[in-house]
């Protein structure tokens, strides 16, 4: 079996594959990393492991992992089953390459446009000859809504809701629409600007506010929150 951990900006999320399977799916605080890992390799055989970070971890916890179990560790210079163009590939995040080596696997010989939705919403563009062109990155919903009641003497914090009407009657109505339409058009709006340059074009959602959005999206996606999980268990198949 498969170990895959993932190390996001506000978490940690691993899953246990079975060749192409998830058996399990663990989320926890990042700084329970190394006893959570250990409970995992005590209930399950793992015979390899990947580990792609996005924060940051500290050498002694690497090491300390390490001593748990053989762990990959996914930077750029990984074998990946794209070709990369980016400009700057040393400084394209580890979460992002793994989301394209699962979309060309998935969806081979297609235009394909990934959204990662989470702390950052970020948008990644691989065409059908597996070129990456690279993609955008802007700020989370809950980003977006932390930063007008930090930056501001009197707005409150609020949680995301569902838009019931676009026009907000209230001010925490007028936030929510402010935010969740604000991301919902600027989603519709950027996969729109990729299908007018790429008419045959397959659109992947994922992240943490996957199942949130996708309630809410009128184009046509593919949904799936695990997406980066299985991006991970496909390059450590592919490097094994």
């Amino acid at each position: 079996m498969n170990l895959i951990i993932d190390i996001g900006n506000t978490r940690v999320k691993s899953a246990v594959f079975e060749k192409n399977t998830i058996v399990n799916v663990f989320v926890f605080e990042k700084q329970k990393i190394i006893s959570e890992i250990k409970k995992i390799i005590k209930e399950y055989e793992i015979s390899d492991a990947i580990m792609s970070s996005v924060a940051k971890i500290s050498d002694i916890k690497k090491a300390k992992i390490q001593n748990i179990v053989k762990v990959h560790q996914l930077s750029f210079a990984t074998k990946v089953p794209f070709h990369n163009l980016y400009k700057t590939p040393k400084t394209l995040g580890v979460d992002r390459i793994a989301l394209v080596s699962n979309a060309v696997l998935k969806f081979p010989n297609k235009n394909i446009l990934i959204i990662d939705a989470g702390t950052c919403i970020t948008f990644d563009f691989v065409n059908q000859k597996k070129q990456y062109l690279g993609g955008a990155i802007s700020p989370g919903i809950e980003m977006r809504f932390q930063s007008l009641n930090t930056f501001t003497a009197t707005l409150p914090k609020v949680n995301p809701k569902i838009l019931d009407n676009f026009i907000g009657k209230s001010t925490e109505e007028s936030m929510n629409s402010g935010v969740v339409n604000g991301v919902i058009q600027e989603i519709e709006g950027v996969i729109h600007q990729y299908k007018t340059k790429y008419l045959d074009l397959t659109v992947v959602l994922t992240g943490g506010d996957t199942n949130f959005l996708s309630k809410q999206l009128k184009s046509s996606i593919f949904a799936n929150q695990n997406f980066l999980l299985e991006g991970l268990n496909e390059i450590l198949t592919f490097n094994q």
